[in-house]
């Protein structure tokens, strides 16, 4: 009940942020800001760090909620923890303009397991991901872009879905369709979509 709550506080207070009248995204701001992001997610948003995420390409909302459930408290992780402290709403709104407005990753050049990715597309339709993410998995809102995201990165938060340590944005939805897949699908569902 309490996560509940904490949901709705933090849509709530997004949602306040969101529809405020401000001016357009500040991109130079906010490069220099993500300058604190670059040493875990990256040079350009596209991260080398194992278990960490990629923002470059990400879809703007989807970074926006994320940093208000960070600051929150309602997400959790204590890297990011001290980073969020330091941000206003107008630094969170310039943050997922400039993320979003930069090249997402590439997929590595080749699948080196294509038979695994097949049964991650199988998983991927199984659990109608598309709904939320596209059909080409690039995310749209506050839905992530998953498509060429690390793949470890990928099997981490399925994992953590699944097992109910990760909460905020759409966790309720991921909940529900993580919780009934397998190891196998897991790990094949990464695969896969950290290949596309």
């Amino acid at each position: 009940m309490r996560r509940v709550f904490l949901n709705i506080l933090c849509a709530t207070a997004l949602s306040v942020v969101m529809t405020a009248t401000s001016p357009a995204a500040d991109l130079e701001a906010a490069k220099k800001k993500a300058e604190l992001c670059a040493g875990c997610h990256g040079e350009n948003g596209i991260s080398q760090m194992e278990g960490v995420p990629s923002l470059a390409g990400q879809q703007d909302r989807f970074i926006q909620w994320q940093l208000v459930f960070f600051r929150s408290g309602a997400r959790k992780n204590e890297q990011m923890q001290p980073i969020v402290e330091q941000l206003d709403n107008e630094d969170i709104r310039n943050l997922g303009a400039y993320f979003a407005s930069l090249a997402p990753p590439k997929a590595p050049q080749a699948d080196d397991n294509p038979d695994l990715s097949k049964k991650g597309a199988q998983a991927a339709s199984g659990r109608r991901c598309a709904n939320c993410h596209t059909d080409s998995f690039a995310g749209k809102d506050a839905a992530a872009r998953i498509a060429d995201q690390r793949e470890d990165y990928l099997l981490k938060a399925l994992n953590d879905y699944k097992s109910g340590v990760r909460s905020g944005g759409g966790q309720a939805a991921m909940a529900d369709v993580a919780y009934p897949l397998s190891e196998e699908e897991i790990t094949a569902l990464a695969h896969y979509l950290a290949h596309l």
